[in-house]
């Protein structure tokens, strides 16, 4: 890789390049400096490799999106964000951009068009594709730069995130700074080949390796593989052959690493190296280049003093709850318009064809849900109603789209993912507890997010079928869980979704999609998203459930009302937040509890109601609370071990004459 020549481009530019490329290195100095005095605690050094972040982000436009790494601090500084909060960010200190939510560059700056890293790696690289997409729905040229060391192409969200932006033909560059080590592991134990970038190929998409420490040849790779993406092409794979002469971080040494191999590339210092051409070409000379140096030392000197002497962060728990989730819109007047009978299928395909019809900014992702409609047939009929760029088939990459679903809500539009089946929501974990849960905490914006998830079981469809993940999801700060259990709350709470800024996981029973019917406004409404309701009221013990437990709670109390016997029953519709006031108050007149769920006993959501329930009603409880709840086995697929032994309906009975024998 012969160096990229420096004819053509204007002296004034080349000068102002240097300075750029100058900066992250004398910041890396000064933070090496601060750990060796013990000033500072940690820090994650790009020291070798500052041409690749420097180079990326002066080759894009400021309307272009980068998504850097933990070692692209250049991208920060090449971009113009202020040092001081920086290196309060970088230091934990009060004045970071993050107010101490979380560390280094883990935040995005949408005012910079820099959308910041989580820890594990390759995440962010479907948000990318996300960010391509909105560029095209919204018939812009911007382009989206997304960052990932060679160790983390051995992550399944880059391999979904490159198919995904080569299928879809996104202005997405992925670029994989090779330094040959993930942490202390060489890339010849990562990977059986010895260029990233061959694999592109395998995509249908170009792979080019540039020299990573020259920074004039990534700038100009980049703004190829850009100039590619505005013209409708597509994305490129561009593999920037680097070494980080430092350990992983300061702590972590380098002792890994041959001695003879550091020096090696010391010799190909990027700093250096481009020092050297402009000196060489006049452009800069040496008397500048020393003045340059101190003034950039006496800026970043009086940064980082004034960080390291602001405070840590303080606050409350009420604060920090409060910022959690964005504030959610509020709630419109109960519709009073007619109303027909529909099914619960019906009523959910109801809710996203009139969203869909009101917003443009919807959006559905998903497998199979085209031309095919979607395995359950939500979504039939509505690729000939909004097109395909409304109604996009997805490949099966479930973590893949939810993460692309997080990129497009970033660029405000109000992405719908439909799970083929919520047991595959696993295959998506990550984006969904980590990222879309974790955003609007750490740095303000909003995850308007909608995840549908038919779950349940009552149909054969055996353990990868059937299961009721919803507890899972409750234990995560950040996302809303919603449950509904009948067809008038389907339509009004996924329409409430859909307006919602935070996630949703939407749980729809599979049951209940042909087997539940009722009445449902025809015109569009919301539902809360929050509030408990109702389903039937009674005197002598409080049922509380959701989903298809509701069917079967108001099936016993009518039976035990004709036994004499008054049974209250709560719908909780939403698990997180869940409305614990209604428990409260309705145990309070009935003085009894009983939690039926379908999901397994153990550890299923009944458990932290019922310890709630404890905590703050133990006064008022005439017995201890029961629990009844699916067996603790994966689902049988016989139908004949589903209801006679996994089923939480065959013990509800007894779990009654417990309850009101005590």
């Amino acid at each position: 890789m012969p160096p990229a020549a420096t004819t053509g481009i204007a002296a004034s530019q080349l000068k102002a390049l240097w300075r750029a490329l100058l900066v992250p290195r004398l910041i890396e100095e000064r933070m090496l400096r601060l750990l060796r005095q013990g000033r500072l605690a940690k820090w994650f050094s790009g020291w070798g490799q500052e041409a690749i972040a420097v180079g990326c982000a002066w080759a894009l436009e400021p309307r272009d999106y980068i998504l850097p790494a933990h070692r692209n601090l250049g991208v920060w500084t090449t971009r113009g964000v202020a040092l001081e909060p920086l290196f309060c960010q970088l230091m934990g200190k009060a004045g970071g951009f993050t107010r101490g939510r979380d560390r280094t560059y883990h935040f995005g700056l949408p005012g910079k068009r820099i959308i910041g890293m989580i820890s594990h790696m390759a995440a962010m690289l479907p948000v990318a594709c996300g960010l391509g997409l909105a560029a095209r729905l919204k018939g812009e040229d911007f382009v989206v730069a997304a960052f990932a060391g060679e160790g983390a192409t051995r992550e399944g969200d880059f391999h979904e995130a490159v198919n995904l932006a080569a299928v879809w033909k996104l202005p997405v560059i992925f670029l994989v700074e090779n330094n040959g080590y993930a942490l202390s592991t060489p890339v010849e134990e990562q990977m059986a080949i010895e260029n990233v970038a061959d694999a592109a190929a395998g995509y249908g998409l170009p792979g080019e390796i540039v020299d990573g420490n020259d920074v004039l040849a990534v700038v100009e790779a980049v703004r190829r593989a850009a100039q590619r993406a505005r013209r409708g092409e597509g994305p490129t794979l561009l593999e920037a052959k680097t070494f980080r002469v430092r350990g992983h971080e300061e702590a972590s040494g380098t002792k890994y690493v041959p001695p003879e191999l550091i020096e090696t590339w010391k010799a190909r210092d990027p700093v250096d190296r481009f020092q050297r051409r402009v000196l060489e070409a006049g452009i800069v000379d040496e008397t500048e280049a020393e003045e340059v140096r101190r003034e950039l030392e006496a800026a970043i000197e009086t940064a980082a003093e004034s960080a390291l002497a602001s405070p840590l962060p303080a606050s409350t728990a009420e604060r920090e709850r409060a910022d959690v989730y964005a504030p959610s819109p509020p709630s419109p007047a109960p519709p009073a318009g007619p109303r027909s009978e529909r099914r619960f299928i019906d009523a959910i395909s109801d809710a996203l064809r009139q969203a869909m019809r009101r917003d443009a900014r919807v959006i559905l992702l998903g497998q199979d849900i085209a031309e095919y409609g979607g395995v359950f047939k939500v979504t039939e009929g509505f690729l000939a109603e909004f097109g395909r760029e409304r109604v996009r088939n997805t490949p099966i990459i479930e973590s893949g789209a939810i993460g692309a679903a997080l990129g497009l809500a970033l660029e405000g539009f109000k992405p719908v993912v439909e799970m083929q089946y919520a047991d595959f929501v696993t295959c998506g974990f990550n984006q969904v507890v980590n990222n879309l849960a974790t955003t609007h905490y750490r740095w303000g914006a909003p995850v308007n997010v909608t995840i549908r998830l038919p779950f349940g079981g009552q149909v054969g469809a055996g353990p990868f079928h059937s299961q009721s993940p919803e507890a899972w999801f409750c234990h995560v700060p950040g996302l809303k869980v919603v449950v509904p259990a009948t067809p008038e709350d389907a339509k009004g709470l996924l329409l409430a979704a859909i307006e919602e800024p935070n996630p949703v996981l939407f749980f729809e029973h599979k049951y209940l999609y042909r087997a539940a019917k009722g009445p449902v406004p025809e015109g569009p409404f919301r539902v809360p998203i929050g509030p408990a309701r109702l389903a039937r009221p009674g005197r002598e013990a409080t049922i509380v459930t959701w989903g298809i437990g509701v069917a079967w709670a108001l099936e016993e109390a009518e039976y035990q009302e004709r036994r004499g016997v008054s049974l209250e029953v709560i719908d909780l519709r939403t698990l997180a937040p869940w409305d614990k006031n209604t428990v409260f108050d309705s145990v309070k007149r009935t003085s009894r509890l009983l939690i039926l769920h379908e999901a397994p006993r153990t550890a299923g959501f009944g458990a932290e109601i019922a310890a709630t329930v404890a905590e703050e009603c133990f006064a008022h409880l005439d017995a201890p609370v029961v629990r009844v709840a699916g067996e603790d086995i994966p689902v049988p697929f016989a139908a004949t071990l589903e209801r006679s032994v996994y089923s939480a309906q065959v013990r509800l009975r007894e779990g009654l004459e417990r309850l009101l024998g005590y």
